[in-house]
């Protein structure tokens, strides 16, 4: 029986229906349960309490050129890539936390000494723990690290935030 390319498209060459990959099912992960690890990627150094992490992203400047004689357009030139501060928030932690230890060292050293830098990774975890979304930072040190507002009248935790610089990140998985 002679089959149309029609019919080969849908079917496939072993005769078996495909789905397409638009009707399959898409499971987004949810951005609760992850983990963060500074340092080597061993578990001693997983600082995983955060209540929040933030600047998971990346831009890429334009310069824009006018050329001479020609009216209908404008160049778009790409720049180099930038971006923003690696965002930590949590409550306050314990003065023994390697992350609290790296943050003193560098930010109460004066600048005495060199600046240590970490790679860092943030892993967003499914349900049994395991890694969905891997963003693996290079180059890392704390800019910024802030206590929130103390309030005698509230009843909030008491949350600290450290931004850190870093020399780009790439996603591993």
């Amino acid at each position: 029986m002679a089959t149309t390319a029609q019919q080969q498209t849908q079917t496939g060459s072993t005769g078996r229906k495909r789905e397409s990959p638009l009707t399959q099912p898409v499971t987004y992960p949810y951005a609760f349960y992850f983990a963060v690890a500074i340092g080597k990627t061993n578990a001693r150094d997983i600082e995983a309490s955060f209540q929040e992490v933030g600047g998971l992203s990346v831009e890429m400047d334009i310069e824009t050129v006018v050329e001479g004689g020609r009216n209908e357009s404008v160049h778009q030139l790409p720049k180099p890539v930038k971006y923003p501060r690696l965002t930590l928030k949590r409550g306050v932690a314990e003065l023994k936390s390697p992350l609290v230890q790296w943050c003193k060292n560098v930010l109460e050293g004066a600048l005495a000494k060199r600046i240590e830098t970490q790679p860092l990774t943030v892993r967003l975890m499914d349900r049994e723990g395991q890694p969905l979304r891997i963003w693996a930072f290079t180059d890392a040190f704390p800019v910024k690290w802030e206590v929130d507002g103390l309030e005698s009248t509230g009843n909030k935790l008491a949350l600290e935030r450290i931004e850190l610089v870093h020399g780009g990140w790439k996603r591993v998985v």
